[in-house]
């Protein structure tokens, strides 16, 4: 035997225990401690106790079918008051489509005699108003009636008893299962012909104008034919611009490409059929989020409208709707995000290529400005390589002139001096000649030689000489004929000769015309003009 069996086969011994079992022994089997059972009384409590509970039950039954009627009635109150706001809503929808529709074929008017589509048009409107009409008196007016006739006679059935005229009221049931009938296959009609007119409606691809497609690809232009087209004079700030359109483009492009792909992974109507899920959008759109526990009504009234399907798939339909709903709100703001992007770049853009274009404007202007200045200036250099070619001619004429004038002159300057000459070798011949008469009748000297006295000073010499010596310190070192400078500045000539040079126009024209019509102070002397013609 191992030591664990041998541990769970040794027991505790106890001395109170061998007494409890001595005590027993002596008893016999029976035990002091437990009574006889009264089966029948026992019995008769539990019988008690059951009806008091089926009694107790039948409370809480009757409780909880009175509080869900309190719910449901006050749940249908709640229904009812959505309804009753959203029947005038309805109502109203309703008149503004119809004047709409009335006005808008009011307002047609044919382009000529042929055109006939218009009046076709015209009375297709007048059957469709008689249609209406008869289809409102056909099904509308026996509901009424029938409708009134069931409050009268209920109002004649609370005072009289209901057992009473039995036969009336098989009458009554017949005239409502016959309405009800009547209004299935109204129904019915009505719905073949919507299905029909939906046919048409996509046959002639005029849904796109009746539903939003929320899921179409929303193709963003790459770069606008004003930036593509515009006449900018510089390439590179064009390419710039393009590059900037495209870098935009890209940007929101990879955006909106990620969130059509994600709605592209359900269809426009989140896994139901179209008509389930306008229904379920129309009541949706009934219950507005200003009103109180708005998505327990609107559910509530999906699982009485969907009875085929569960809560939980109510609940898959609207996450998937909700986040449909937001993928397209995100898809709309980046588009149009990026369509405000593109006209503020659009409108930079033009502000830049006109401000190009401007500043282009300007440096033709200053080039052209600078083209006519260097060929003034060429011309003006040509003018004056010209004018410097006369002056040279001019300068060389009158130097050759001067030549010859100087030679005239020279001529007439040694005959003149060869007639000075002569005369002034007359004049001693005819002096010598008069010296020699006078000497010839003066009388000899008859003083004696005085070398001395001869040679001294005189006394006049020497009184003279005493005023000469105070006189030599202010006497100019020597004598000049001339004019001083106060009156060659008095000359009005000089100072406009002087004017003339300091404007660099000394050689001009305009300075020999001006020139040429000063006059001096003082006319000159009569004897210094000459006689001699150059």
């Amino acid at each position: 035997m191992s030591g664990m069996d041998r541990n769970t086969f040794i027991t505790n011994y106890r001395a109170e225990d061998v007494e409890k079992l001595t005590l027993r022994m002596k008893n016999g089997l029976g035990s002091s401690k437990y009574k006889p059972a009264e089966y029948q009384k026992l019995q008769a409590i539990v019988d008690a106790k059951r009806l008091e509970s089926d009694l107790i039950g039948l409370k809480v039954q009757k409780t909880r079918c009175a509080a869900k009627a309190t719910k449901e009635s006050s749940v249908l109150r709640q229904h009812r008051q959505v309804w009753i706001r959203e029947c005038p809503r309805l109502q109203k929808a309703e008149e503004k489509a119809e004047n709409d529709i009335k006005d808008f074929l009011q307002q047609l008017r044919p382009n000529g005699r042929t055109d006939t589509a218009i009046f076709s048009l015209q009375d297709f409107g007048l059957l469709l108003e008689r249609e209406r009409e008869a289809f409102r008196k056909a099904t509308v007016e026996p509901v009424l009636q029938l409708k009134d006739d069931l409050r009268f006679r209920l109002g004649e059935a609370q005072s009289q008893d209901l057992t009473a005229n039995q036969s009336d009221w098989e009458e009554v049931k017949q005239q409502i299962h016959f309405v009800k009938d009547q209004q299935d296959e109204i129904t019915a009609k009505l719905n073949s012909e919507y299905q029909v007119l939906e046919e048409e409606i996509i046959g002639c691809g005029l849904e796109k104008y009746l539903t939003s497609t929320s899921v179409d690809l929303v193709i963003i232009g790459s770069c606008p034919e004003e930036v593509l087209e515009s006449d900018c004079p510089y390439p590179e700030l064009k390419d710039a611009l393009i590059q900037a359109f495209h870098s935009l483009s890209e940007r929101y492009q990879s955006r909106l490409q990620d969130l059509q792909d994600q709605l592209q992974t359900t269809d426009r109507f989140c896994g139901w059929c179209a008509d389930d899920h306008q229904r379920f959008l129309f009541t949706l759109s009934q219950y507005t989020q200003d009103q109180s526990n708005h998505r327990a009504l609107y559910m509530d009234l999906l699982q009485r409208l969907f009875l085929e399907k569960t809560k939980q798939e109510l609940m898959e339909h609207e996450r998937v709707w909700d986040w449909q709903r937001l993928t397209q709100a995100q898809l709309r703001v980046v588009t149009q995000q990026c369509e405000r992007d593109q006209e503020e770049l659009l409108a930079r853009a033009l502000v830049t290529l006109q401000e190009a274009r401007h500043a282009h404007q300007e440096e033709l202007k200053l080039h052209r400005g600078r083209q006519h200045q260097q060929d003034i200036c060429s011309q003006l250099r040509e003018k004056v390589r010209q004018f410097y070619l006369q002056q040279q001619k001019r300068r060389e004429t009158l130097a050759q002139r001067d030549q010859e004038r100087l030679a005239n002159l020279r001529s007439l300057m040694e005959e003149q001096a060869r007639r000075d000459k002569n005369r002034v070798q007359y004049r001693a011949e005819m002096l010598q000649r008069r010296k020699e008469e006078t000497e010839a009748n003066q009388v000899g000297v008859v003083a004696e030689a005085d070398p001395e006295r001869m040679m001294a000073y005189t006394e006049a010499w020497r009184s003279r000489q005493l005023n000469v010596k105070e006189f030599e310190l202010q006497r100019p070192l020597y004598s000049i004929h001339t004019y001083t400078d106060t009156q060659i500045v008095s000359d009005p000539r000089v100072r406009v000769e002087q004017a003339l040079r300091e404007a660099g126009l000394q050689h001009s024209h305009y300075a020999k015309d001006v020139l040429s019509v000063l006059t001096p102070p003082k006319p000159p002397r009569r004897d210094t003009l000459s006689d001699l013609k150059f």
